[in-house]
């Protein structure tokens, strides 16, 4: 599974590039001009997006949830294909939004709007590298850690994430942990969330756990190798998370090199 998004979007780039060819030989060529061009930027995300890659910041998401002009117009080929995919899957599917996995804690799709957010005002961990947050929802805390579709947050990044979020938890604020669908990344943040709180004792409990309140989760390979890296060199600690200061944890950049949370503050 470590290779699913690269390998379909490499498909798409192709089925791209055999449209292109077919109405250039009928002398459209002009015309045919946008589909070569989605055509290369698919091959630049699937390679991008490559395991032995994994190149999220190639999208320019920013800490505060919004992709650049740039980056909206340069990959707008894939970004709102990965839009329309997802309305259409979660139609299809009939998944719900969101799951309630203990007391506070949620894990759930791309909120595209907030009515699909869970209830009590919750802070927001964003594992996705290709969805925006939308407007509405620039009043919650937020955290941002870009992630391609079926790849794996790094291990600091996940523990930057769980850190965060115990803090907010330490409130009585309820914390929202979502991706593209709520199957893979995020659940890989919430595995680590529920060590961390004491809830389970490791990360391969709390994939049970979270899969007998979510029952459709799907993480893979990558995730598990992930979260074994992360428990074990993990700083965060049931009793440890109630006495971190909120300017104390290293934030994750989408590399996975950790830098100072003072900018946690600017979007609290």
């Amino acid at each position: 599974m470590g290779f699913g998004l690269s390998v379909l979007i490499a498909f798409k780039a192709t089925a791209w590039l055999v449209f292109y060819v077919f109405f250039r030989g009928f002398g459209f060529t002009v015309l045919a001009m946008p589909l070569l061009y989605a055509s290369l930027i698919s091959w630049l995300v699937s390679i991008a997006s490559h395991p032995s890659i994994d190149l999220p910041m190639l999208l320019g998401k920013k800490p505060d949830g919004t992709l650049p002009i740039w980056s909206i117009v340069m990959f707008f080929p894939y970004l709102y294909f990965a839009r329309f995919f997802a309305m259409v899957r979660r139609s299809i599917s009939g998944d719900e939004p969101y799951s309630q996995i203990c007391e506070g804690i949620y894990v759930g799709g791309w909120p595209s709007s907030p009515r699909l957010l869970p209830p009590g005002d919750p802070a927001i961990v964003d594992c996705t590298a290709e969805f925006p947050r939308i407007k509405e929802l620039k009043g919650h805390s937020y955290l941002c850690i870009p992630t391609w579709d079926t790849r794996s947050p790094q291990p600091g990044q996940i523990e930057s994430a769980v850190k965060w979020a115990c803090r907010k938890r330490a409130r009585n604020q309820p914390v929202f942990i979502h991706c593209a669908y709520g199957h893979g990344r995020s659940v890989a943040v919430t595995c680590a969330l529920l060590v961390a709180l004491g809830i389970v004792e490791d990360w391969k409990k709390a994939e049970k756990y979270i899969r007998e309140r979510r029952p459709y989760i799907r993480i893979n390979s990558l995730h598990h190798a992930a979260l074994e890296e992360w428990s074990n060199f993990r700083l965060s600690s049931p009793k440890r998370n109630e006495f971190l200061d909120v300017n104390s944890a290293p934030l994750s950049d989408p590399s996975g090199n950790t830098k100072s949370a003072r900018v946690e503050n600017k979007f609290d």
